[in-house]
């Protein structure tokens, strides 16, 4: 183990190791900050979700959490208002392109939007924004799994656990803006989902599914 580090979060001390990164010491801790994009252990965090803010003593604005590694001293708070703000419009505007249908969803009561919307105390529909959906709501190109895009909130998890399960990824971003998805790589995506499909297993919102035999 390395060096402790003592931090203040929402006025409670935490002793955590130097260089652990912020988001994951409150997580560690039983200190929840509504997120989606993180994994632990990343190199790079995207921080793509916006939803990981806290506010620092000295800091003027609220920073994403997974960007940030402890330090002694640092004071935390993770329930501020301008926090708050910014995590409720992230995610109204991820719910703004959300297929809103969790009684047909197997991720259904263990879903991170359900959890983050009930943790925020908001509802799952949108209310005055207009609901975006893509088209097809099924991509079946893979032999192996489908893909809901209307399902799939752009978290990434999957393209990066794919990385490190196969070398590489059988997987990645395309298009641009409202109409990204995610996209398979044809039939060579099949050499290593055999017998992996942590794609799968990783996605926080059930936008990958095993393919049925009706699909």
């Amino acid at each position: 183990m390395g060096n402790m580090v003592k931090l203040i979060v929402d006025g409670t001390e935490l002793e955590v190791e130097e260089g652990t990164v912020l988001l994951d010491a409150c997580l560690d801790h039983g200190i929840y900050i509504p997120h989606l994009c993180h994994l632990k252990g990343m190199e790079q965090p995207p921080a793509s979700c916006r939803l990981c803010f806290v506010s620092i003593e000295g800091i003027a604005h609220p920073v994403p959490s997974c960007t940030l590694t402890v330090r002694e001293g640092m004071v935390v708070q993770t329930d501020t208002n301008a926090v708050r703000g910014l995590q409720i419009s992230a995610l109204r505007l991820l719910l703004s392109v959300h297929d809103v249908d969790c009684a047909h969803c197997p991720a259904n009561k263990k879903c991170a939007l359900q959890k983050i919307a009930k943790f925020l105390h908001i509802g799952l529909k949108a209310k005055g924004l207009e609901i975006y959906l893509k088209e097809p709501r099924v991509v079946q190109d893979h032999p192996l799994i489908d893909y809901y895009p209307n399902r799939c909130v752009l978290c990434g998890r999957c393209i990066r656990v794919c990385r490190a399960q196969n070398g590489l990824p059988l997987m990645s971003f395309a298009k641009r803006g409202f109409d990204t998805v995610i996209s398979f790589y044809g039939a060579a995506s099949t050499l290593g989902c055999k017998t992996c499909f942590a794609c799968l297993k990783i996605c926080p919102v059930g936008a990958i599914t095993l393919k049925t035999p009706n699909s």
